[in-house]
């Protein structure tokens, strides 16, 4: 059997990144798509951390840029441990994944809405401390 045979046709190098096609004796190719991964997050953590200490970036850009490095560290764990692709056969996880963000936006975003709620239906703090005199 071919190669292109074993990769669905595909060429050995037409993988996404975090794909893994490997045979059952290279475990080499495997460890070192983690490596990868590990290496990106790490430099990305780093850059986090450094990033307000030195003078690189205008301040006020400072949340901006750490949100575009969180952004881009979730999509490295997304792609290179959690395996998530854009190939056929991950539909099931990327569903997963978007019913578990879905759920937990409906949970937060309605204990704001309820908290808020709340707050704007209870009596002012003089209003009661002058009830309770």
């Amino acid at each position: 059997m071919s190669e292109r045979e074993l990769t669905g046709g595909a060429d050995a190098g037409d993988l996404a990144p975090g794909e893994e096609r490997t045979s059952a004796g290279d475990i080499g190719t495997g460890v070192s798509g983690y490596v990868l991964g590990l290496a990106l997050a790490v430099l990305l953590t780093g850059l986090s951390f450094a990033l307000p200490t030195t003078g690189l970036v205008w301040a006020p850009a400072i949340p901006a840029a750490l949100i575009v490095f969180a952004i881009a560290q979730m999509g490295v764990h997304l792609a290179f441990f959690l395996h998530i692709t854009t190939g056929p056969d991950n539909t099931n996880n990327v569903m997963a994944l978007a019913f578990g963000v879905f759920i937990v936006l409906v949970t937060v975003l309605g204990s704001v809405w309820i908290m808020s709620h709340l707050a704007h239906m209870n009596m002012p703090m003089g209003e009661l401390m002058k009830r309770m005199r």
